[in-house]
């Protein structure tokens, strides 16, 4: 087997962008892979995400409802994370199926290094490695989030949350879904699981359809959801979270202004904002960010 680090890394450009990545507001200027190049992997996807602090029971759940889903040749795209992230990967693959792991890092930074195998086993088993980094790109606590985005718009069936607790990145990912409106979904857990306090909230909320079997993801029968009621939360802002929602009740602005206005540096004015946007605090567009 070919070890990943001897795998070409191919810079694509919006023009090649698979369909999804194309129509939402904040895509990439441009994307990173390794692997053979096959746009039909990203005709047939599922996104499917959960906790790094995966349990016995989300292992179960996940072993039951790979074989169908590989079956109808679905592509599985996930985070490459520990946990429920890396059992879907390695599920996908083990009944023969292929997938796609979108990193929050560059693709020469391994992470988790315990994946270096599951790595190479993708890209020699037809998928992808994917990111929106450069290569020597080190990953943060805000690029992990970032790219929680790119698996929402690329997934074609819909977003399957796993396991997750009630401020988990799965929940952010579900949280794009629903802006990209795309069909959420969630499988119920124990009541005392700290790692299902998520999944239940977007079930019981009526943002995500409850899914006890595989029939249950490919149903389309799926009550409306609204994203309002996902993280649009101004309690407990940091302070210079609180300064831009102050000036941004008076006006849109671009990034360079408002980091004049705060009198920080652009990359931190800009870390700040990556982190409000996940919570849908504020919206970006046209190259000024507002109040949402």
């Amino acid at each position: 087997m070919k070890h990943w680090k001897n795998w070409q890394i191919h810079r694509l450009e919006r023009k090649d962008f698979p369909n999804g990545l194309k129509v939402i507001k904040d895509q990439p200027k441009t994307m990173y892979f390794r692997g053979e190049w096959d746009i039909n992997l990203f005709s047939n996807t599922i996104a499917m995400v959960g906790s790094r602090k995966m349990t016995r029971y989300g292992e179960t759940i996940i072993e039951k409802m790979m074989p169908a889903i590989v079956g109808k040749g679905i592509t599985v795209i996930s985070g490459f994370m520990y946990g429920v992230d890396t059992q879907c990967h390695r599920q996908c693959l083990d009944f023969g199926g292929k997938t796609i792991a979108v990193v929050g890092g560059g693709l020469d930074k391994l992470a988790p290094t315990s994946n270096d195998q599951l790595y190479s086993e993708i890209l020699e088993n037809g998928g992808l490695v994917m990111s929106e980094y450069e290569a020597d790109f080190q990953p943060t606590t805000w690029s992990f989030p970032q790219r929680d985005r790119l698996m929402s718009a690329m997934a074609t069936v819909g977003i399957l949350v796993i396991e997750g607790g009630i401020k988990s990145g799965s929940l952010i990912t579900a949280k794009y879904g629903l802006k990209h409106n795309k069909k959420v979904m969630a499988v119920p857990g124990p009541i005392n699981s700290s790692v299902s306090e998520g999944t239940n909230w977007l079930i019981k909320s009526g943002a995500a359809k409850m899914v006890t079997s595989s029939a249950d993801i490919f149903d389309d029968e799926i009550k409306g959801t609204h994203q309002e009621i996902l993280y649009k939360d101004f309690k407990d802002l940091s302070i210079i979270e609180k300064n831009i929602v102050g000036i941004l009740e008076n006006e849109s602005i671009t990034i360079d202004e408002l980091s004049k206005k705060l009198k920080l540096s652009v990359v931190e004015t800009n870390k700040t904002i990556s982190l409000m946007l996940m919570r849908d605090l504020i919206e970006e567009e046209g190259g000024k960010v507002y109040l949402s």
